[in-house]
């Protein structure tokens, strides 16, 4: 018998990536064998991402034009979609098309080999099954993923990806560290920590993000750590142990807050639980403790209660604390979720706004990347550029875009030359 081939591919976040990752390893510890093209493969897995509209829009088409242009091949969709929307996906993909849940990633196999043998095998729900300490097949042996909790605290009213994800479920540091030390060992120079909410962790189970964060930053090994988006309101309790782990050397001195909205009313009607006070405050001491401290934060145009009042409360909230990156999504009503009981405003209006918070966007990480023109900096070389040379970030997390070096090496650079979206550096001998 031949073996049977497997093609994965992976719409969405870094959490998503890692699911691809684990499933590959069920995969290949099975004897199955990894294909990049999907014309060598037998079955391809579509693992999908559901979080937003364009997102959605694009898994439904990829989906249907495989099974239309590949009709010798099994198609097994993944990830959220599963759970969230599966009467959409009983509408566009074929009837007798395999699933596997988030949650159910140990059954990848068997679901694989339904599909070979022409048997309807669609495994969904929640489980509280670890996936820290298995086996992952990446395409990166620099940079390791390590999930270290899923599922969420939150109740936003915008939100879908809760509902796939279940609650809360951290995993304990002592796994975390294991899986971490042997990545480290193994060459990797970056492990990103990620979950829906980084700042959840433990709070289901008495440890913290910021004990997690100190035990792997001192770790013996030349690395980065990457600490994936945090929820503001999670993070109050833990305010100032967290900032002493965001100063160990090893951790990049990167936060991704999502905001959402400038808005106290509007974040309320979102279930956000948290102030622009209390945002404004946590940025506040940060940046004193931490001035060379890269913001990332996400903003929501359009949430259907949003007036003009309230997008100019988010204007002068960016305008104030100016992010050093900023993620704008428009506003689409989500399978599930709250908000999608509300009229949208008139998109004509959503497009506007977004067109100006977009050029704000513009201005506001340019002349923060203008600040660096001419510094020295100290990069980890990540990986080769798509467009030539190599891609590096600084200890802010920045990415620098370098003519030649080695991939996995610390070098220092000099800032040529700024955009909104990158530094430009020429390496220093």
């Amino acid at each position: 018998m031949n073996q049977v081939k497997v093609a994965i591919e992976t719409f969405g976040c870094t959490f998503n990536k890692a699911d691809s990752q684990i499933m590959a390893g069920k995969l290949s510890d099975a004897g199955m064998e990894l294909v990049e093209d999907i014309v060598d493969a037998d079955v391809i897995i579509v693992n999908t991402c559901y979080v937003k509209q364009p997102t959605e829009n694009k898994v439904t088409t990829r989906i249907q034009k495989l099974q239309k242009n590949y009709p010798d091949k099994k198609v097994v969709v993944s990830g959220c979609m599963v759970e969230i929307d599966p009467k959409k996906l009983d509408k566009i993909a074929d009837i007798s098309t395999n699933w596997i849940g988030p949650h159910q990633l140990n059954k990848t196999v068997d679901v694989v080999n339904a599909s070979l043998e022409g048997q309807l095998l669609r495994q969904t729900g929640l489980t509280k099954d670890s996936k820290v300490g298995l086996n992952k097949i990446k395409d990166d042996p620099f940079i390791h993923i390590i999930q270290i909790c899923e599922g969420c605290l939150g109740v936003c009213s915008f939100c879908c990806t809760r509902l796939a994800r279940g609650p809360l479920h951290s995993y304990p540091i002592s796994e975390i560290k294991a899986e971490a030390q042997k990545a480290i060992d193994s060459g990797c120079v970056e492990i990103e920590l990620t979950a829906q909410d980084t700042a959840a962790f433990g709070h289901d189970s008495g440890e913290k993000l910021s004990s997690l964060i100190k035990e792997v930053a001192n770790l013996d090994g030349n690395f980065r750590i990457r600490v994936g988006m945090m929820h503001p309101k999670n993070i109050f309790d833990d305010v100032d142990e967290l900032i002493d782990a965001f100063k160990l050397p090893n951790v990049y001195k990167f936060i991704h807050l999502p905001v959402q909205t400038g808005s106290d009313k509007v974040l309320k009607e979102m279930n956000r639980r948290h102030t622009i006070e209390e945002y404004l405050d946590f940025v506040k001491k940060i940046r004193n403790s931490i001035p060379e401290i890269t913001l990332a934060t996400d903003i929501i145009v359009g949430y259907p209660t949003e007036t003009d009042e309230d997008f100019q409360k988010t204007i002068d909230l960016l305008e104030e604390i100016k992010p050093n990156l900023i993620h704008l999504s428009k506003y689409r009503h989500r399978e599930g979720a709250l908000s999608s009981s509300l009229e949208e405003i008139p998109h004509s209006l959503m497009k506007q706004r977004s067109k100006k918070l977009s050029e704000i966007k513009e201005k506001i990480t340019n002349d923060e990347n203008k600040h660096l023109l001419g510094k020295v900096l100290n990069i980890l070389i990540v990986q080769k550029g798509s467009k030539g040379g190599y891609i590096g970030k600084s200890d802010s997390y920045l990415p620098v875009v370098v003519d030649n070096a080695e991939i996995g090496t610390f070098i220092k650079v000099k800032i040529t030359k700024t955009t909104s979206t990158y530094l430009i550096g020429e390496k220093i001998d």
